[in-house]
């Protein structure tokens, strides 16, 4: 595990400054600079966006992860990943005759409730092809066990690119035309150089043939962009649905709600960029024994940390958005409070499943994923559409939470049987009674003073209740062992 937990290090980094610099866009720069109601327009085109991605990528990210470890010789590793970059031009080209042939009609659709989406609905597909190569070219460096630099392109740069935007906006340098303008030039930068850097790691030769195993990969990509589309939707429907049937503003306090519960899936997001491919190999390998440590040990230190993150969070929600109001003076955010604990839910449970993911989809039985998928899919969409008509946007997170519950199970229980591994043991437990006890202990009670001070000492708090009592039950020897080297690199110092 020394190549993930070195790189894995970085990409958490990489991730809490995304979040950092994320957080100050989402709940003082947007709201203070844009508003709620521009704010709303911005997410609603992203979202949609988001969905159309996998649609263009096609699953040739995910295949060149699968295939490229268990090609016969390189020429085969270099017609899969040229193959990966044709694939997709075969739905871009004729998508794109007919979104712009069909466009008046596509964005009176798309702006029913919101009609200032209709102005700028050209955002979602252009946005979407660049987005779709990002993640194939990110896949080839990946390959190369080579994750930092994509993974810090794909978290930090485009906050930071979105900082500097609204800077230019509240400064009167662009109008909102030329926020849109620069939003998408500046993914096309990103663009230009995850696939500078991927070429520099690995310069592939042309040939124009068909993989020995084009067979084998037309099916596992087809399966699989059925898979991606679905997880999409799942990921970023309610917004998109949201979009349609309440108004801008609270669009915007859900987005931000969301983006709060994701912190706690952040070391995920950091780990699972080179477990990925560690995993395609011990499949490909037949290597059991490697697999079944890579799902338990993956599913105990997420866990572990993405636990403190959601007590850190929850515990301390309240005097969290008492700060939020003194940096952007409005009151709405808060409405969102509920979403947030229930989204957090979601992504401690997925956190608790490790790579199992992963497994899943780079094993023989990848054929179960867009099962799942597409059914978790039409399951959120119903589920959006009944409980938001009850319960306003609060409806749209109560059937994340359902779906995500449900599915996940389904997943577990699939390995379970046919794999026969599993991401929890006695650990899970001990971990589990520390979340649980850690967030009723420290949720229960508040501190006089203003939120910001309130904020740091209940975090210093929970962090060494939380740390300490893993350390000592010896939970997770990667934590451990990165816990005593920060502790004699601080007293080296001091």
């Amino acid at each position: 595990m020394g190549v993930v937990a070195k790189q894995s290090f970085y990409n958490i980094l990489s991730v809490i400054l995304a979040f950092a610099i994320g957080a100050l866009n989402t709940v003082v720069f947007y709201p203070r600079f844009m508003g709620e109601e521009l704010y709303g327009i911005i997410l609603i085109l992203l979202a949609e966006s988001n969905i159309l991605q996998p649609i263009f990528s096609f699953g040739l990210q995910h295949a060149v992860i699968k295939y490229f470890s268990a090609a016969s010789s390189k020429k085969e590793q270099d017609k899969l990943l040229l193959f990966s970059l044709l694939i997709p031009l075969l739905i871009i080209l004729p998508s794109g005759l007919v979104f712009f042939g069909n466009y008046d009609q596509i964005a009176t659709y798309l702006s029913t409730q919101n009609p200032e989406v209709a102005s700028f609905t050209y955002l979602i597909f252009v946005i979407a092809i660049s987005t779709a190569y990002f993640e194939i070219f990110y896949s080839w460096s990946r390959v190369q066990k080579k994750t930092v630099v994509g993974n810090f392109l794909k978290e930090v740069y485009q906050r930071v690119l979105i900082t500097i935007l609204l800077l230019a906006y509240v400064l009167q340098w662009i109008d909102f035309n030329g926020f849109i303008f620069g939003l998408i030039a500046g993914y096309y930068l990103r663009l230009a150089i995850i696939m500078g850097y991927s070429l520099w790691l690995y310069r592939p030769h042309l040939y124009f043939e068909w993989p020995e195993n084009n067979k084998q990969l037309w099916t596992y990509i087809l399966l699989i962009f059925l898979s991606a589309f679905g997880a999409s939707v799942i990921i970023d429907i309610d917004a998109g649905m949201l979009g349609k049937m309440v108004d801008e503003k609270y669009v915007a306090y859900y987005k931000v709600a969301i983006f709060i519960a994701a912190i706690i899936e952040a070391p995920g997001r950091a780990l699972l960029q080179i477990v990925s491919p560690l995993v395609a190999e011990a499949l490909n390998k037949q290597n059991h024994k490697e697999l079944a440590s890579l799902l338990k040990k993956s599913g105990t230190n997420l866990l572990l940390v993405s636990g403190l993150f959601f007590v850190l969070i929850n515990a301390n929600i309240d005097d969290l958005y008492a700060f939020i109001y003194f940096l952007n003076g409005k009151e709405g955010f808060a409405l969102a409070i509920p979403v947030v604990l229930i989204i957090s839910f979601t992504k401690l449970f997925s956190a608790s499943m490790g790579c199992l993911n992963n497994i899943i989809t780079n094993s023989t039985y990848y054929y179960v994923v867009p099962i799942f998928s597409i059914g978790s899919a039409i399951a959120v969409v119903v589920l959006n559409i009944y409980f938001i008509e009850e319960l306003g946007f609060i409806g749209a997170a109560i059937a994340t939470l359902i779906v995500i519950s449900c599915f996940n199970l389904l997943k577990l229980l699939f390995i379970a049987k046919t794999i026969k591994i599993s991401p929890y043991g006695k650990e899970t437990l001990y971990l589990l009674g520390i979340i649980g006890g850690t967030y009723i202990l420290f949720s229960s009670f508040s501190l006089p003073f203003s939120a910001f001070l309130n904020l740091g000492i209940k975090c210093i708090a929970i962090c060494l209740v939380y740390l300490a009592i893993c350390y000592q039950l010896k939970l997770s020897t990667t934590v451990n062992q990165f816990l005593e080297t920060f502790f004699q690199k601080l007293r080296s110092t001091f």
